[in-house]
This record gives C-alpha cells, structure tokens and sequence, in this order.
C-alpha cells in the first residue's frame, strides 16, 4: 500500500512537471535539458558497469545537454548554425581521446559514448523542432506538438495496460516484454486515435490548432506515436536484459530510472518529428 501511494504521488508530480514545463518555452528547455543531462549519466553509468566498458560520464551528459540547449537556440531563431561547433569538437575529442586511454575495448567505448548522443541526446533535442515553428515571417513557440507526443504515449500505456489485463492472450513480444499482449497494444492504438480525433476537434473548435492537422492527419499522429513508442519500450527493455537488471534506476519513487520513463518517447519523438515533416512534403 506505501508503495502504491508513493507511486501514484511520484506519477501525479511527474505528469504534472512535463505539462506545466510545455505552457513556456523557457520552463520546457530548462526542464528537459535537466531530463536530457540525467538520462544520459544513469544510460553511461549501467553500461561503465558492463567489463571492459569506461565511457567518459562527464564529457557525454555535458555534451548531450549543450546539444539539448544548442538545439532550442538554434530552432527558437536565438542563435546561428555555428553554435552546434563546439558540441562537433567534443564528438571528434571523444573519438581521439580513445587512442591516448590504452582502454581494454575501445570499440566499446566509443560504441556506447556514440549511443549515449544518439539515443538519448538527439531525441530530446528534437522536441525543439516540434516546439519552434516558423511561419515564414517568424519563429513561434508552440506547446502542442511536443505536449500531444506525452499525451499519446500516456494515453497508450493506460489503453494497453486495461485491454491487456482484460483481454490479452497473445503475446506481443515473449522474448524481450512477456508482459506486452497483441489485445492491449491494439487497444491503447485505438484509444490513442479516439484521443487524437478528440483533440483536432477541440483545437479546431477554438482555434488553437497551431499545427493546422485535420482529423485523419492527428489521427496519423496519435498512431506514429503509437508504433514507436511500443518500439522504444522494447528497445529499453532489451536494454535492460542485456544488462541483466530489472530498473535502469531509482531516481523516480515507484517508477524506476529516467530511462524507465522515458523509453517511449526516445523513438517516439524523432517519428513524430519525421511524420510531421513529411506531411509537408505532399
């Protein structure tokens, strides 16, 4: 019961955090680069643990949080192409500095302080791109984009967990998730949609659609985000089997690590970047 109430306190706080941060541009930069230089010191901590593996922990959260910062200020319009040099010249520092350590795998090394950028530094910083826009004259900053990513995401963990305790009996993914059931994954992808369909209407109806989507385009969306936030739930999980352990951390009360929360939205956020973009496109 402690446990519970602990868990459903830390849950509340959270959600709370990551939709309050997104009403201002400041608060949202500042609160993600926060969750961007964490995630990245728990990730190299678990793999310094694996034999023969020492990634520079220091170098890769600083490095990671200045591309978080370097993105919003190039994406906002506060700052030019030349502010991303000095994260390029950590990347080259970090491959170099492997010749002169004599490490046991530098392979290793160089490996997981390239995953440490790509996996967990990119798509953090991508949620810049959905939360600048230009509108040919300008750069404005919308909260839409980037909170409707969250929202279907929390929606689809709720919808697949009901329909799964309900009505799962075939197994999604036995090997990596055997938690994870094909009824509650299709039926947190139709919530989602429901939810998507919900929210074009509403934005629509008092005109704060900033993203200009109609019903089948956020219904898209909702099921973009779906698809890779299941598949970045299982690559989180893999993660976590290769190395043997249960949570990737204890930073969250009741929730487990930074990793363990957001798992989803490290796949997530670059489709909805890619989805968004290709809708452009045509």
């Amino acid at each position: 019961m402690k446990n519970f109430i602990i868990r459903t306190i830390t849950g509340v706080l959270f959600v709370a955090a990551i939709v309050t941060c997104f009403l201002r541009a400041e608060a949202m930069i500042l609160l993600f680069a926060l969750v961007t230089g964490l995630t990245i010191w728990e990730f190299t901590g678990l793999v310094n643990e694996r034999e023969h593996i020492t990634v520079n922990r220091m170098i890769c959260t600083v490095a990671g949080v200045y591309f978080f910062f370097a993105m919003a200020g190039y994406n906002s319009g506060l700052t030019p192409a030349t502010v991303f040099i000095p994260y390029l010249v950590s990347i080259i520092y970090m491959l170099i500095a492997e010749l002169y350590l004599i490490q046991d795998d530098p392979i290793g090394d160089w490996s997981y302080t390239m995953m440490s950028q790509l996996y967990i530094a990119l798509p953090f910083s991508l949620l810049n791109v959905l939360a600048f826009r230009s509108t040919g004259y300008d750069i404005q900053y919308t909260y839409l984009a980037p909170l409707a990513v969250f929202v279907f995401l929390w929606i689809n963990d709720t919808g697949a967990y009901l329909c799964g305790s309900l009505l799962g009996k075939h197994k999604l993914f036995p090997r990596i998730s055997p938690g994870k059931s094909w009824e509650g994954s299709i039926g947190g992808g139709l919530l989602v949609v429901a939810i998507a369909v919900l929210i074009w209407y509403l934005t629509d109806q008092y005109g704060v659609n900033d993203l200009g989507l109609n019903a089948y385009e956020w219904a898209g969306l909702g099921l973009t985000v779906v698809i890779f936030g299941t598949w970045g739930d299982l690559v989180e999980s893999l993660f976590k089997r290769t190395l043997g352990i249960k949570d990737s951390g204890n930073i969250l009360p009741g929730h487990g690590g930074m990793l363990d929360r957001f798992d989803s939205s490290l796949l997530a956020i670059p489709a909805a970047v890619v989805y968004l973009y290709t809708l452009t496109l045509f």
